[in-house]
């Protein structure tokens, strides 16, 4: 997805493996963990604006000290316009995207993560250019020490500080936006139930937020939504977030039970705070369960153009008695849209309650559209005017019930 679209239909799976072909090549040849994200990032990008060929395949072949990795296109790629890839291949007339990379051909390192762990892959690599950027801040707080040391040269110093701080500035929003998008998973494929996502950032330059989203199928064919608002800004807000949606799957899949998952969750991440909002829909008869963690309630607009708020009560990981307090329990009908937001939503002009009212009003207005278009019309529409900024998720659920 971008920051301003629902995130594509591109398979998931299909996604997930490119991802792991583009690490192993990089892993086996030992490319910096690093360069390896930047690789990775670009043929996810490239893959979910529907530019791969089918199969996803990815290629590669030593050339003296450098690794050429080769990703086969549907077509060539456009060069009058702008790729906005974190690593740009090289120009080349066949349908493929080309990239030589420095390789290392001496004894093999330690390759971090099995490149088949997704999530731990994405991690690390996460790591990696938090790692960079600290070294860039690092370079350019001596350049501020140098600068106040010395007479001479003064303006230069100063041209020079301004342009490698707008270069930090914009490198820093670019990576972690995409890296970010990488992590926010698109949704699963379930009959009868029609999903979809819409993400703004508070700020177009910033870094990442705690705004994320989990969504995936139990092995009962249960759909389960999780949606968490971690309190804070930036990468260490994103980490906490990401904590959150991680321990909620693992303790569903370890078979804990849906009101036990927010306060588990808290005594797990004793060390941060955040609101947590878990959904579970049968697809086949349409009972939804949710259990709250302090999150803003679920929106429902029904298929007769009624709306109800969802108050599932409870207190969020980090804050005093943490957990879901109850479970509430409704059964969708045919062409119910359920709606899963973050705050940033209904607190732009800084009073939740006309936020609330406003959210209502405008999501019967657009509960006829198809989720994906309907999600930025509502986040346009609310955000009309802005008074307060903060990071926005919206999750659309269209229960269509089975044939």
């Amino acid at each position: 997805m971008t920051a301003e679209g629902p995130i594509t239909s591109v398979t998931a799976d299909a996604v997930r493996a490119l991802r792991a072909q583009v690490r192993s090549l990089c892993d086996e040849h030992d490319v910096s963990v690093e360069l390896r994200a930047r690789l990775v990032l670009s043929t996810t990008l490239l893959a979910r604006d529907g530019l791969v060929a089918e199969p996803f395949t990815a290629h590669g072949q030593l050339d003296g000290p450098v690794l050429v990795v080769t990703v086969p296109l549907a077509a060539p790629l456009d060069r009058t316009r702008p790729l906005n890839l974190p690593l740009l291949p090289e120009p080349v007339d066949a349908p493929a995207a080309v990239w030589r990379v420095p390789a290392w051909t001496g004894p093999r390192g330690d390759s971090g993560p099995d490149p088949a762990d997704d999530q731990s892959a994405t991690e690390a690599e996460l790591s990696a250019l938090v790692a960079r950027t600290d070294a860039l801040e690092r370079e350019h707080l001596q350049l501020k020490h140098e600068l106040a040391e010395t007479n001479s040269g003064v303006v230069a110093m100063y041209v020079e500080l301004e342009d490698r701080d707008e270069q930090l500035r914009t490198a820093h929003a670019v990576i972690f936006r995409e890296l970010e998008d990488a992590l926010r998973p698109p949704p699963p494929t379930v009959e009868g139930v029609e999903l979809g996502v819409h993400y703004r950032p508070a700020d177009k330059d910033a870094p990442t937020g705690g705004d994320l989203y989990d969504w995936f199928v139990l092995a009962d064919g249960t759909l389960q939504i999780t949606i968490v608002d971690a309190v804070g800004h930036g990468v260490t807000c994103t980490r906490n977030a990401l904590n959150v949606t991680h321990t909620i799957r693992t303790l569903t899949l370890d078979g804990y039970p849906l009101e036990d998952l927010v306060r588990r969750a808290a005594e797990i991440n004793e060390t941060l705070m955040a609101t947590v909002l878990v959904a579970r829909l049968d697809p086949r008869t349409g009972a939804l369960r949710l259990a709250g963690g302090g999150h803003p309630p679920a929106l429902l607009v029904s298929a007769t153009g009624q709306s109800a708020y969802l108050q599932a009560k409870g207190r969020g990981v980090g804050f005093p008695d943490p957990g879901s307090h109850e479970i509430h329990s409704t059964t969708l009908s045919p062409g119910d849209l359920l709606l899963l937001y973050t705050d940033g939503l209904v607190e732009s002009r800084g009073d939740v309650d006309e936020g609330e009212i406003r959210l209502a009003d405008t999501a019967k207005a657009r509960s006829r559209q198809p989720v994906g278009t309907s999600l930025s019309a509502i986040v346009e529409d609310m955000h009309d005017v802005v008074l307060y900024t903060d990071d926005t998720v919206l999750l659309g659920l269209r229960f269509q019930g089975l044939a």
